[in-house]
């Protein structure tokens, strides 16, 4: 298991994030299983998403519409065996929260129960009386407005949101509604940059981008984008290393070693 929290730090808790508003910004990654959600806690992150972005990134699915409850819930658990210090964000995945308000508390609690601190969920004011009812059960909620990739075919594909004055105030509105609603943060994706900042303004939780610019409270990347080991980087993520290649120049090493009869050598054997 996990050991101390890197650099000394305590454990992260809702009001830690809370407190950061105004104040410092906040930094989120995503994380899958245990040896990532080990990697990026080392690396001091404020938050760990276990986002359902595993659908693409993981799993190998199209977009995050495949994701069950129970895909989930298993590297939700996974994550949480790490016993990371930063406060971990589990994704409610599609059709986990929309039918009712009863199946929205239902699956936060599954969610909760594999180890998630708190749960995110998409959608504004429409999801305001889900985000209540979770809150109200115990669990706290990250909201998540602008791009809803669960709503891809109803956005018409991947366009980025927040281009008019009707989007922004409507973008405005919903995270007001989250707010009251008792969403602790909220994400803003693939925004244009002025109006997460007017969201990030009418609001008194943190706000955290992604792909909408710097104008936000925190920063939210997803991990095989970060580090370079997914097939596509999304033009708002920034590579920090090419783990593709780091991991493909192994193999091929190992690969040829084994054929030329180099390994095992004397040291791995008695």
């Amino acid at each position: 298991m996990a050991g101390g929290c890197a650099g000394g730090r305590g454990k992260v808790r809702v009001r830690d994030v809370l407190a950061a508003k105004g104040s410092r910004r906040l930094v989120m990654v995503t994380a899958y299983d245990y040896p990532s959600a080990l990697a990026v806690d080392r690396a001091g992150v404020d938050m760990i998403l276990v986002g359902d972005s595993l659908g693409m990134v993981v799993l190998g699915y199209e977009s995050t519409l495949q994701v069950t409850l129970d895909d989930m819930t298993r590297h939700t658990a996974a994550v949480a065996r790490a016993r990371p210090c930063a406060l971990v964000v589990a994704d409610m995945p599609f059709m986990s929260y929309e039918p009712s308000v009863s199946k929205a508390v239902e699956s936060a609690g599954a969610l909760a129960r594999a180890g998630a601190e708190a749960v995110k969920l998409e959608g504004g004011s429409e999801y305001a009386d889900r985000v209540r009812a979770i809150v109200n059960a115990g669990v706290p909620v990250v909201g998540h407005i602008g791009l809803t990739p669960q709503r891809v075919h109803r956005l018409s594909g991947y366009r980025r949101q927040g281009k008019t004055e009707g989007e922004v105030r409507r973008l405005v509105e919903d995270a007001r509604a989250l707010e009251e609603a008792g969403a602790f943060a909220i994400v803003i994706e693939y925004t244009k940059a002025d109006a997460a900042r007017a969201v990030t303004e009418s609001v008194g939780v943190p706000t955290i981008c992604i792909g909408s610019g710097p104008h936000c409270d925190g920063q939210v990347l997803v991990l095989h984008d970060l580090i370079g080991f997914s097939e596509f980087t999304p033009p708002f993520a920034k590579r920090y290393a090419d783990v593709m290649g780091v991991v493909t120049r192994a193999v091929a090493e190992y690969a040829r070693e084994v054929r030329e009869g180099l390994f095992p050598g004397p040291g791995h054997y008695k």
